[in-house]
């Protein structure tokens, strides 16, 4: 533990100096090991660390419960709300141009005396400090974390999640340009117990306030907060996706980038099909008589992981190919497993976590201390409901077969969450398994970004069709919807040999099928290779949103039912329940997209959108931006 007289060996705001200064003492990480011992320093005789705040007027309040496990370190919250990310928790503590909540709206309070506040209180704390590079060193932003040493554990996830730099590997010259400050009791004295994270920009630093402990909202999506701020002023994107080499038993190699909302398949697009026991897939299962669909695939194909969640699409990456290049952001993977409740699901991600090249970080899992923490032990929200969000963080040097440096997308897909469509009960459960979308199309899907059907991953209590904004990362941007709507659109108007498509997950209609749409769709097209599709292999889709439906798909020799592929054709369904389910998402995308109607957006962008609010047809988008897959 050093003492404010020890300087860091490396620039730092003069606030930081200040209360580096102050504190009774702080912990410079030299390592991830370090990390983990510190997330345990103040143990008990049993092994468990209690993370607790005094909170004025209500004592001692316990955040979490830690402990030392086998194969790593094992967080569990106190609070079922603190088990996943609330989609509201971001607020804007500066004056510069947003769209986002301001502290002083949101709050009522300015938020220059919080941030005094914070830096007092956290002047009293034992530090845990260390730099690292937010996205790439060579494409990113040099940042510093400031955390109380007795979250350990929240400095581990970050460090996993984002890298760390070690002292001898930190050059003298660097100088971050983004700070973490991490004040837990803040969330009881100042927030109604909520996960307020605020982002403050300045001409020098873009300082990140976390007010609670759970990573997703601060460690992982402020972090995202940040590149996403320095991509809008230079011109790029951080995207939300997921993105892996699919290789195929002919040795054809084919790239997927998975976008969607929380939810929406970003890891599972990583993961090989679930199979059976005797190895067949389920396509899906009758939600109205429990009847079973199955598809035999003798061989999968071999992935070779890129990304999980967060894709640079730097402009120093790109180049003139007609395809979108990028790389991973992130140093390890923040990977949801509620879909594992039971030995033998995932074989390859139990053995990965299991015995594990590295320590790991387990959140809302069982453990205890001295054992190995099981993926598929849930920690309960209260007795028999298990929570919808364990997560586990795998640094990627210990993912088999994971990619470095940048790679070309051949196709970029669009995941939702639906829900069962029947014609007692019409919803927008109509997306047949494979939609093939024209560019400018794509577009919409990316500006609408549906939340969809039960999704696990955060604090929802709509329940219905919601959006997650601009790129499905709106919930983490800064700046304003129209800035990113445009920086979307013409990185997808210098992409057109990407081939867009839109797949389903949780349901087709009537048919219950879990991510399996996405794991067939995979294997499909990478089957299929980088061939075009012909004018007569595809027909426009019933509801215009959906672009075009292959007339057919067949996998190694198995056909795929019509009904999975245009949802009207299903005797439970039928046109009129289909059409009813089309005027949701009609609505849905007018009342979104009247959001980007302003006056610099691209002239091109705004006959897209007006295309849609007239009721246009898959062959009126695709005349607005050719799609050069098609044809």
């Amino acid at each position: 533990m050093m003492t404010g007289t020890q300087a860091l060996p490396f620039n730092v705001p003069a606030e930081v100096t200040e209360l580096l200064a102050a504190c009774p003492g702080f912990a410079l990480a030299n390592s991830v090991d370090e990390l983990v011992e510190l997330s345990t320093r103040d143990a008990d005789e049993s092994g468990w660390h209690e993370v607790s705040y005094d909170v004025p007027g209500k004592g001692p309040f316990v955040e979490a419960r830690v402990c030392r496990t086998k194969n790593g370190v094992a967080a569990n919250y106190t609070h079922p709300y603190m088990r996943r990310r609330d989609p509201d928790c971001m607020v804007i503590g500066d004056d510069r141009p947003t769209d986002k909540k301001r502290f002083s709206d949101q709050l009522g309070m300015e938020f220059e005396s919080v941030r005094n506040e914070t830096f007092e209180w956290l002047k009293t704390q034992e530090l845990a400090v260390f730099p690292f590079f937010a996205g790439d060193e060579n494409h990113g932003m040099p940042a510093l974390v400031i955390a109380p040493a007795n979250a350990g554990f929240f400095a581990l996830g970050l460090a996993l999640l984002q890298g760390m730099m070690t002292p001898d590997e930190t050059p003298t010259d660097f100088s971050p340009r983004a700070v973490i400050y991490v004040a837990p009791p803040f969330r009881h004295t100042h927030f109604d117990g909520k996960q307020i994270v605020v982002h403050n920009r300045t001409d020098e630093i873009h300082e990140l306030f976390s007010y609670n402990l759970y990573p997703g909202p601060s460690a992982k999506k402020g972090v995202y907060g940040v590149l996403i701020t320095l991509g809008e002023t230079e011109g790029w994107v951080t995207a939300h996706c997921s993105t892996v080499q699919v290789v195929t038993p002919y040795d054809n190699i084919v790239t997927f980038m998975h976008e969607g909302a929380s939810g929406g398949g970003k890891s599972e697009m990583l993961e090989l099909a679930h199979r059976e026991r005797d190895g067949r897939l389920m396509l899906g299962q009758n939600v109205t008589n429990d009847d079973k669909r199955h598809v035999a695939l003798p061989r999968s194909c071999e992935l070779r992981p890129v990304t999980d969640d967060m894709a640079l699409c730097h402009s120093e990456l790109q180049s003139d190919n007609g395809k979108l290049s990028l790389m991973d952001a992130e140093s390890a993977w923040f990977v949801r497993v509620n879909h594992i409740n039971h030995y033998g699901i995932d074989p390859h991600l139990e053995r990965m976590t299991i015995e594990p090249k590295g320590p790991l970080l387990f959140l809302n899992i069982e453990a205890h201390p001295g054992a190995t923490t099981l993926i598929w032990e849930h920690t309960e929200d209260e007795p028999g409901v298990p929570c919808p969000n364990p997560r586990v963080v795998i640094p990627r040097y210990a993912v088999e077969d994971v990619v470095d440096g940048k790679v070309t997308v051949d196709i970029r897909s669009f995941g939702v969450r639906t829900p069962p469509c029947t014609k007692e009960k019409p919803t927008y459960g109509i997306i047949g398994m494979l939609q093939i979308l024209p560019p400018a199309l794509a577009w919409l899907w990316r500006l609408t970004a549906p939340r969809g059907h039960g999704n696990p991953s955060i604090v929802d209590e709509t329940g219905g069709l919601a959006s997650e904004g601009v790129g499905s990362y709106w919930p983490f941007a800064t700046g304003r919807r129209v800035d990113q709507a445009n920086l979307l659109l013409k990185q997808i108007q210098t992409t057109t040999r990407t081939l867009f498509i839109l797949v389903p997950n949780q349901h087709i209609g009537c048919w219950r099928t879990g991510f399996m749409p996405q794991w067939i769709v995979r294997e499909y097209l990478a089957r299929r290779g980088l061939a075009k599709f012909r004018k007569d292999q595809v027909r426009a889709a019933r509801c215009p949103l959906l672009g075009w439906v292959p007339k057919q798909l067949v996998v190694e020799g198995t056909h795929i039912p019509p009904v999975m592929l245009r949802v009207e054709t299903q005797d439970e369904v039928g046109p009129e329940a289909y059409d009813l389910g089309a005027q949701q998402l009609h609505k849905f995308f007018r009342k979104q997209l009247e959001k980007y109607l302003e006056p610099d957006l691209l002239p091109l962008g705004r006959e897209i959108i007006d295309c849609c609010l007239s009721g246009g047809s898959v062959e009126d988008y695709a005349a607005l931006l050719p799609d050069e897959r098609i044809g």
